[in-house]
């Protein structure tokens, strides 16, 4: 009986630990990347951005998503020692349907990341995307995804 009650106080051990070692691989989030892109535009003039800037500019994006009186229709957040990969992750069905539907909510994105205190700093406020946006907060890569059959990279540089 002792036996089984240490296989089976190993074996809950085991099963707690996998969850954290799963948040280590790229598709804990997400399904397995299909398709990725390099997003390369030089904005020269801008300030460093370190971690602390990425973590509030996610902060702000989420809270304002929070605050508003509709349900948010996808998750965004940054991963990562220095949180330098960012993730958009649709949380309904119809949002990121396509690559195409991703593509215009980023666009969209845009004019949200314009009225975060980074931006509003900065002269780049009415001219850069969502990617530059990223790229010069430092994120490395965007990973978009329907949270259910694909996913897609863009990788800044």
């Amino acid at each position: 009986m002792t036996r089984l009650a240490t296989c089976l106080l190993a074996a809950a051990f085991l099963a707690a630990a996998l969850p954290a070692a799963a948040q280590e691989k790229d598709d804990y989030y997400y399904p397995p990347i299909g398709s990725e892109e390099v997003f390369e535009r030089d904005l020269t003039g801008t300030p460093p951005a370190e971690r602390a800037i990425r973590v509030n500019f996610i902060t702000q994006i989420t809270k304002a998503q929070l605050e508003s009186p509709k349900i948010p229709r996808f998750a965004i957040f940054a991963k990562g020692g220095e949180a330098e990969h960012m993730i958009i992750v649709a949380l309904d069905d119809e949002v990121f349907a396509t690559l195409y539907r991703a593509r215009a909510v980023m666009a969209q994105l845009t004019a949200n990341a314009r009225s975060t205190d980074f931006f509003q700093r900065t002269n780049l406020a009415t001219s850069a995307t969502w990617f530059d946006l990223a790229k010069i907060l430092g994120f490395r890569d965007i990973v978009i995804s329907d949270g259910r059959t694909w996913s897609h990279r863009v990788v800044l540089k």
